[in-house]
């Protein structure tokens, strides 16, 4: 009773509305939803689906959430969306539902920020603190690790996983896996470097730094595969950091790695 719900809003009996939500003018909540305390879904957005929203979420006009996935191999099925709390959707953002061979769900984390025009796609699973920029799409099944940045007008591959602050430059596609802390630019997605600028302002000490960039010269020049540099890295190293990037790069993944000066 405490939401504010504009009366040209649509809500679908079965719908959950937290407290101290804000709907705006012709919005269309779903059967299904379930909206946390605190969100606010400004005009004309759709929410529908399975879809579980956080607390104090807010969605910006015209966005679709929870709309069936774009896959033609999709039939109905069950299947579901959750978006972490706190995260802003902004205009023309479409976000859908799992598929059954997907694994059934897609997940946006907390505290993310998805700019206009963005799409997320089936089964994607989105970290914490993700920054996705305008027009850039998340193809189905991706793995986004917290705390990266996805550049304006980019596009991610199927399957691949970006790690933990990576930073994807604008207008690129990638289409090999990420490693974390990476650096990827250039329209066909170069692993340049490292993301400096993003663990300076997030206070990693000198020494972890010094550690990423020695082992990212090992990894660019090292003896052996990519897989052989990184568990030799992992042998040697007393940086948690450097032992993210090793755990990362001897995971399963169902694409292969960009390595540096490769696209």
């Amino acid at each position: 009773m405490s939401a504010a719900i504009h009366p040209s809003a649509v809500i679908e009996h079965g719908a959950h509305i937290g407290a101290g939500c804000t709907i705006g003018p012709f919005c269309h909540i779903g059967p299904e939803v379930r909206l946390g305390e605190g969100c606010t879904i400004h005009s004309h957005v759709v929410i529908k689906g399975d879809t579980t929203i956080g607390a104090g979420v807010t969605i910006f006009s015209f966005a679709v959430v929870g709309e069936i996935p774009q896959d033609l191999k999709y039939t109905g099925e069950k299947t579901r969306l959750e978006i972490g709390a706190r995260t802003r959707i902004r205009e023309h953002v479409t976000i859908n539902t799992g598929t059954e061979g997907g694994g059934g769900l897609t997940r946006v984390g907390e505290d993310c920020l998805l700019m206009a025009g963005c799409h997320v796609a089936h089964d994607a699973i989105i970290g914490n603190n993700v920054i996705i920029v305008n027009n850039a799409a998340i193809a189905g099944h991706c793995i986004i690790e917290d705390d990266v940045l996805i550049g304006g007008l980019s596009g991610v591959h199927q399957f691949v996983r970006i790690g933990q602050g990576a930073i994807i430059g604008a207008v690129t596609m990638v289409t090999n896996d990420v490693i974390p802390f990476g650096l990827v630019q250039a329209p066909r997605g170069d692993l340049d470097g490292l993301n400096l600028v993003g663990l300076k302002r997030r206070g990693v000490a000198r020494a972890d730094i010094t550690a990423l960039r020695a082992a990212f010269q090992m990894l660019a020049q090292g003896d052996g595969t990519f897989q052989d540099r990184a568990r030799r890295l992992g042998e040697e190293t007393d940086s948690d950091y450097v032992r993210t990037i090793v755990t990362f790069v001897t995971g399963a993944s169902d694409r292969s790695f960009l390595t540096p000066g490769q696209g």
